[in-house]
Formats: structure tokens, C-alpha cells, sequence
């Protein structure tokens, strides 16, 4: 008897120091419950970088191979046949810039878009905050877009310091933080509003792929914007991503279109993004298991 009671006593003295409890609001974002998972955020960083390229020939190699290949390409078929100039900037800087910057927007989307898709096993058995998932994925591939920003410094260096290369950066460059963060906000916004619509609708996945490379080209990777006229450019501007590339080109090589209203309406545009992208993302992850 006197056992039971000592047990009793002792249920009542434990106290809980982790609580689950279904979210009050759809936009409501618990930060400092992401912060309590910050262990499990750098696992899931740490498994994307070293699962990527574990079981390949060249491993973390093809983070600089896939570049080189790429502008190479670009030369030879936008520069030299289709004839397109990058004005006095050589054409591999050029290009590397742009494709820098896009590797790591489209990386993360693609992979953000795949959120629930490819983790319903593990969404299904732990729980865990849900975008700790999107936000590894845009902490891992900094990694990946700091390997070939380096590989564009050197090249860099190598036009200006052996072949005498007319590039003129600016202050402008600084901002750089700043664009890496808007390129990652959009990429998660955009990411999780299609990976909740692609729960339920999963041919979604292939429109989306198709969408992601037509939205390449709508983006002054290959093409000086300078080189359109004010009405083009003015349409040009409306995809958020035009003033972020152009933005890092004119602070690093001097030439391109820099402007802080279209700086400023992709930043609002990430905002806007993001609330509807997190408004959805958290509505579907309610119902996500009964769905799949």
C-alpha cells in the first residue's frame, strides 16, 4: 500500500519539459521549437551533403565539373552559334555568375518541392517541426553554391590578373548576403506551396520540372538584360530573380541593370511568398499522412 502511494507520489512530482500540441493558427511558426531541433537540422545538413555524392566516381568534384561543363556549353551555343554578346565582360564570367546564382535557387526549389514526397516515411513514425526539412535543405546547399562561387573568384582572377579582363566591381557586392537570403526565401516559399499541392496531385511534380526550366530562360543567365529595351526590361523585371542575378553581375563585373525598386519588389515578393507558401505548407501537413 505504502508502495502505491510512494508511486503516486512520484507521477505527480515528474514534470513535462516537451509538449505537442496542435498549432492554434495556420501561419502560427514556433521558433523556438525550430531551435530546440537544431541538432536534427544539422543531421539532415550534414545527410545532404554527404549522401549527395558518397556513391560516386568524382564525389564533392562534380560541384565544380557541373559549372565548367555547363558555361563551356554555353559558350560554344548561346555565344558562339547563336551569337549572343555578353558585352565587354569574357564570356566565362559571365555566364559563371549567372549560373551560380541559378544552381543554388533551382537546387533548393527542386529539392524543397520534393518536401513531403520523399520523407512521408519518416514524417509518418517521429514527429519533428516539419520545416526543419525545406530549411536544411537551403542550409546544405550553401555549401555547394560557396564551392562554386570560389571556382568563379579564381576564374575571376584569372581574366583580370593574366588577361588583362575589363571588370569593374562596386560596392554593390556587398549585398550579396542579402540576395543569397532572397534567393533562399523564394526558393522556399515557392518549394513547399508545391510540395503541399503535390501531395494529393503528384503529376504536378513533372509540370513543375518542365516550369523550373522555362523560368531559366526568363532569367538574364545567358543574356545581358542591358542589352533589351526599357519596356522589355520592365517585363523582364517582374520575375524576382531578375533583379537578384543582375543585381550580383553589376557588383561584381560592373555591367548589368541594377535598380533598388525592382530589388525592393523581389524582396516584397519573397514576404508575400513566404506567408502563402508557410499558410499552406502548414494547413497540409495537418491531414499529410491521411492523404498519401
Amino acid at each position: 500500500m505504502n508502495k502505491d502511494i510512494l508511486s503516486e507520489s512520484e507521477e505527480d512530482s515528474k514534470t513535462w519539459n516537451t509538449v505537442i500540441k496542435p498549432k492554434g493558427s495556420l501561419f502560427e511558426i514556433d521558433f523556438k521549437e525550430i531551435w530546440r531541433y537544431r541538432d536534427l537540422l544539422e543531421m539532415f545538413v550534414k545527410r545532404d551533403i554527404i549522401t549527395q555524392y558518397k556513391q560516386t566516381i568524382l564525389g564533392p568534384t562534380w560541384f565544380f565539373v557541373q559549372p565548367i561543363m555547363t558555361t563551356i556549353m554555353y559558350m560554344i551555343v548561346f555565344g558562339g552559334i547563336a551569337g549572343i554578346k555578353t558585352g565587354t565582360v569574357p564570356q566565362a564570367l559571365f555566364y559563371l555568375a549567372g549560373i551560380a546564382m541559378w544552381n543554388y535557387f533551382s537546387d533548393c526549389l527542386n529539392k524543397i518541392s520534393n518536401t513531403f514526397a520523399a520523407n512521408e516515411g519518416i514524417f509518418g513514425k517521429v514527429y519533428f517541426p516539419r520545416l526543419i526539412v525545406p530549411l536544411s535543405v537551403v542550409t546544405s546547399n550553401l555549401v555547394r553554391f560557396a564551392i562554386q562561387l570560389s571556382l568563379f573568384i579564381l576564374v575571376y582572377l584569372f581574366f583580370v590578373f593574366f588577361k588583362g579582363a575589363h571588370v569593374e566591381p562596386n560596392v554593390y557586392v556587398l549585398l550579396l548576403p542579402i540576395l543569397i537570403i532572397m534567393m533562399a526565401g523564394i526558393a522556399l516559399g515557392f518549394g513547399i506551396l508545391v510540395s503541399s499541392m503535390t501531395t494529393k496531385y503528384r503529376d504536378l511534380t513533372v509540370l513543375f520540372s518542365f516550369l523550373v526550366q522555362l523560368w531559366m530562360y526568363a532569367t538574364p543567365i545567358i543574356y545581358p538584360l542591358s542589352t533589351m529595351s526599357a519596356k522589355k526590361q520592365w517585363i523582364m523585371a517582374l520575375n524576382p530573380l531578375t533583379s537578384i542575378v543582375e543585381t550580383f553581375k553589376y557588383g561584381t563585373l560592373g555591367e548589368g541593370v541594377f535598380s533598388w525598386w525592382q530589388l525592393g519588389y523581389s524582396f516584397g515578393f519573397m514576404v508575400i511568398l513566404l506567408f502563402v507558401g508557410i499558410l499552406i505548407f502548414n494547413r497540409v501537413q495537418r491531414s499529410f499522412m491521411d492523404t498519401v
